[in-house]
């Protein structure tokens, strides 16, 4: 396991090159194992099942919101082997943006190339907005779903389109390790041919300058909030952003915390 400043600048230069890096075996085996015993346990209990959609995937299981559902997950984004990494792509001011699980499935197809960013009407390339990591819970092979990921391309001038095919790498890594990539990397999960499940963590910041001066979600009464019409509501954050960004487990804000209206996500179901 590589570690110290030293290292972490070595990543940042691959990352400043490529658009990412791994790293390898950072991740505890026995947090690894409590991980997957977590997930596990949360999909029994949660009786989760695959999405409809191409994006998601057809026969891959998702877990959101997961630092609201066990303890083991508070230890996820402050591991000190990935946070200075992320840290020196975004700043030390830099957000929890998501964290959930993704096990890819036997017979699971390629997930269409994307960025991470690409929702954001921002002209690229631009700074930093956002970096995202993935845990690898078991071994990230081609054969089984590694993530799929384009080197270079975190600096092109334009967003993938999307459903296109593109030439792009599996970033295979061992049960243990960590990818870490720019949030504007084309990158996407890759197809699983074999007879089990690639299981990972996504775990995602974004700049935090990216949110509003106040925060509105905290520092207003939840009784006042229900007292806006719907319009401010959404003003005040709680609303989701081109039906992806600012959900709670694919459910706008406002439907679960006010008895709002709920919108329809990016992925289409």
């Amino acid at each position: 396991m590589e570690t110290g400043t030293v290292a972490t600048e070595q990543h940042l230069e691959r990352l400043a090159r490529d658009g990412y890096t791994i790293l390898e075996n950072v991740i505890e085996p026995s947090l690894r194992a409590e991980l997957l015993a977590a997930l596990e346990q949360l999909e029994r209990e949660l009786a989760v099942v695959p999405a409809r959609n191409d994006f998601e995937g057809r026969r891959t299981v998702r877990i959101y919101n997961l630092l609201a559902r066990g303890a083991v997950f508070a230890r996820v984004p402050v591991h000190p082997g990935v946070l200075p990494v992320v840290e020196g792509v975004l700043d030390a001011g830099c957000l929890v943006s998501s964290l959930s699980s993704i096990a890819i499935g036997p017979g699971e197809s390629a997930q269409p190339i994307h960025a991470d960013d690409q929702l954001m009407p921002l002209g690229k390339p631009h700074v930093p907005t956002v970096c995202n990591t993935m845990w690898a819970l078991t071994d990230f092979t081609e054969a089984n779903g590694a993530t799929r990921v384009m080197p270079g391309t975190h600096v092109a001038d334009a967003s993938p389109d999307f459903g296109r095919g593109y030439d792009s790498i599996p970033a295979e890594m061992p049960a243990g390790s960590v990818l870490v990539w720019h949030g504007s990397l084309w990158h996407g999960g890759g197809a699983n041919t074999t007879s089990e499940r690639r299981v990972g963590l996504a775990m995602n910041y974004c700049a935090g300058w990216i949110r509003q001066q106040e925060n509105q979600q905290l520092g207003i009464p939840m009784e006042t909030v229900r007292s806006f019409e719907p319009r401010l509501q959404e003003l005040c954050g709680f609303a989701v952003y081109q039906g992806l960004i600012g959900h709670i487990d694919k459910h706008a804000p406002a439907k679960l915390l006010l008895s709002g209206a709920d919108t329809g996500m990016v992925w289409g179901d």
